[in-house]
């Protein structure tokens, strides 16, 4: 009888409270997966229609933007573009002659570039010994700096003698600061308005690789 009453006053095993820890663990994993589905799909949404980062990796733009500079690219004032359409929504604005924009490289899509625009639909656009005339006016812009002395003939390169050239409807016509080592519109011709992604308006990063520092004074500085 007595081993009968020990027997009896032992906790009893229930059904239902082992699964109990399982319930709340598996609860907890779903919490965080779906924070994380929809915290990935909210990235999505912003890189592909809002901002974008990029990172500058050639000195094409000195001294705008200097190797290492990383830019925030605003891709909804040009319009937002459709997936697979070449349609946008929402168009704020064009680009306008001196915007710093970001477009699909034309002989390459798979890479972007970085450039100014000096061209708009319509323009006609001409070099000479170094002066970039638009439609038939001196383009002056402040950002342009030349680092090499020597002027290259028109028959043998582009570089400082070209056009003059008009822009077709819809497309634009690039220059970099860094005249004198740029590879843009002089040597390949004209970026369509379909392969724009956007306007560089801010640096929100910038490492100096030579001295193994970030430039301070570039870090939040707009673009211009």
């Amino acid at each position: 009888m007595e081993e009968h009453n020990e027997a009896s006053l032992q906790p009893p095993v229930s059904s239902q409270q082992a699964p109990v820890p399982d319930v709340k663990q598996k609860s907890l994993i779903r919490e965080y997966a779906e924070s994380i589905i929809i915290a990935v799909l909210l990235a999505l949404v912003i890189r592909t229609y809002l901002v974008q980062a990029f990172k500058i990796p050639s000195g094409s733009m000195e001294d705008t933007l200097a190797i290492g500079d990383h830019l925030l690219v605003n891709k909804f004032i040009y319009g937002t573009k459709l997936p697979f359409s070449d349609k946008r929504l929402l168009t704020l604005r064009d680009p306008r002659r001196g915007d710093v924009i970001v477009f699909e490289y034309p002989e390459d899509p798979s890479k972007d570039f970085i450039k100014r625009v000096i061209g708009t639909p319509g323009d006609v656009v001409e070099g000479k010994d170094k002066k970039v005339y638009v439609n038939g006016t001196p383009y002056e812009n402040p950002h342009e700096i030349h680092k090499e002395k020597d002027i290259i003939p028109k028959e043998m390169n582009p570089r400082d003698t070209f056009g003059p050239v008009k822009v077709p409807p819809n497309s634009y016509f690039m220059m970099g600061d860094n005249r004198d080592r740029s590879y843009d519109s002089r040597f390949w011709g004209f970026v369509s308005r379909d392969k724009i992604k956007g306007l560089a308006f801010i640096k929100y990063w910038s490492w100096d690789k030579d001295k193994f520092m970030p430039r301070f004074r570039s870090i939040g500085k707009l673009i211009n």
